[in-house]
């Protein structure tokens, strides 16, 4: 498959299906995805073990500038942002110094678009790390994924590349309080010839359970858009979707379909 990576820092803003006028921000390197999950879908490509530890992430000061450099010229020409998203290319908060960039962003945000919100599409695998768990509750808008009810679903389909324990992940979303987002991708396939399909029982009642624990104030639930590394995937269409939200919804939850 093709690999898609962001070229820079900070870019956009882009159209958003789930996030209106997003200006996007990317703490990772730009020739190489880094990330605590090397999920089956991700557009970004498979993640290599080595790069946790074999790259360097851009200085504080380096963010803080092309960032600040997008928002003046978005400014300038007059640009909407909705949302000042951090994604990119893997999983922002594994930035070491995240939750200073999050203080210094917020300061940014009210100066340049004080109706903007903050937006950071996680993997929630650092929330055991306090600092990160903390700035990611200073944020309007933290959409932290959920994507499998056992342990067994999380290994097929988000393969961790370090040990990720989901029910502390489930912990530590319950500690929002609800103020959070959850994104979920639901799809079916095979890997390594093994056939999976998270639609199903008993990985749907699983995963149910867990978000009537975490109890968010929305669930994003979504199949495959784009390119995957893996393939023999099934994509589900908006029926299969909306039948899963209907059963989100009916713990009194809101949840939209994508």
């Amino acid at each position: 498959m093709s690999t898609f990576l962001w070229e820079s820092i900070a870019f956009g803003p882009i159209h958003s299906r789930r996030l209106g006028s997003s200006l996007g921000i990317n703490l990772l390197p730009t020739d190489v995805k880094i990330c605590s999950f090397n999920c089956i879908y991700c557009e970004c490509g498979w993640t290599l073990e080595k790069s946790l530890t074999a790259r360097e992430y851009y200085p504080v000061d380096t963010v803080m500038q092309a960032i600040e450099h997008k928002l003046q010229e978005s400014i300038a020409t007059g640009k909407q942002v909705d949302s000042i998203t951090f994604s990119g290319n893997g999983e922002p908060t594994l930035h070491p110094h995240f939750h200073q960039i999050i203080d210094r962003l917020l300061g940014l945000r009210d100066t340049y678009y004080p109706k903007a919100v903050i937006t950071c599409l996680s993997n929630a695998t650092q929330l055991m790390r306090p600092e990160v768990c903390a700035a990611l509750k200073k944020i309007e808008n933290p959409l932290l994924k959920l994507d499998a009810g056992t342990q067994e679903m999380l290994d097929i389909i988000n393969g961790p590349i370090v040990p990720v324990n989901l029910d502390e992940v489930v912990r530590e979303l319950c500690s929002f309080n609800g103020n959070l987002v959850i994104q979920s991708m639901f799809l079916s396939g095979e890997k390594d010839g093994t056939p999976f399909d998270n639609s199903a029982e008993p990985n749907l009642s699983a995963w149910l359970d867990k978000i009537q624990l975490i109890n968010p104030r929305k669930v994003m639930i979504y199949s495959l858009d784009r390119e995957a590394p893996a393939t023999k995937l099934h994509k589900f269409d908006k029926e299969k979707l909306e039948e899963i939200a209907s059963l989100v919804r009916k713990l009194n939850i809101p949840a939209e379909t994508y």
